[in-house]
């Protein structure tokens, strides 16, 4: 298995894995959205045989602290990765692609200067990265979900200390 970036030609097969992984074609939809609007931090595939079967995308996110303005992700300050979708296609789910892909994604959002990241997801499952409930920490999500799902996690030591506010995803995450 080989994690990568994306490529132009990866397109529907992005599409695909996400619609097989959800059931569903609003998440494949929202990852056109995000790159058509240039909102991606970054977009990985995970190929096995030289065919895409997994993949996860990071974009950027705002931590509104009440301040005017807000502070926007990559300002260096507070700057927020939001993680999701990541998707793996149901015949190759339980064999650690979508724990790759999560990790390497991390890694390239911590290498270009985000400081938090965030994920509305199993609690069960993102504990593993490092994320935790964000609620307890001061950060909540601008939408109801239940505690235990939405969750934060330092990219650099010391990112919590005194980030207080309201997550806002962006604008292409309204639809799904």
């Amino acid at each position: 298995m080989v994690i990568r970036a994306e490529k132009l030609d990866d397109v529907a097969a992005i599409r695909l894995v996400n619609r097989l992984a959800f059931g569903r074609e609003d998440e494949g939809a929202l990852v056109d959205a995000l790159r058509e609007a240039g909102a991606v931090i970054c977009s990985l595939v995970a190929e096995d045989a030289g065919r895409v079967v997994g993949h996860v995308l990071y974009s950027p996110a705002t931590l509104d602290d009440g301040g005017d303005p807000p502070s926007v992700a990559g300002d260096g300050a507070t700057a927020v990765a939001a993680l999701g979708p990541v998707a793996v296609r149901p015949d190759h789910q339980r064999q650690g692609i979508g724990d790759a892909l999560i990790r390497a994604g991390l890694d390239i959002c911590r290498a270009q200067g985000y400081r938090l990241a965030i994920v509305l997801g199993h609690p069960s499952y993102y504990p593993r990265f490092g994320f935790r409930p964000s609620r307890p920490l001061g950060i909540r999500w601008e939408h109801d979900a239940p505690e235990e799902a939405f969750m934060v996690m330092e990219l650099a030591a010391g990112a919590l200390a005194g980030a207080r506010g309201v997550i806002r995803y962006r604008p292409e995450f309204d639809g799904v």
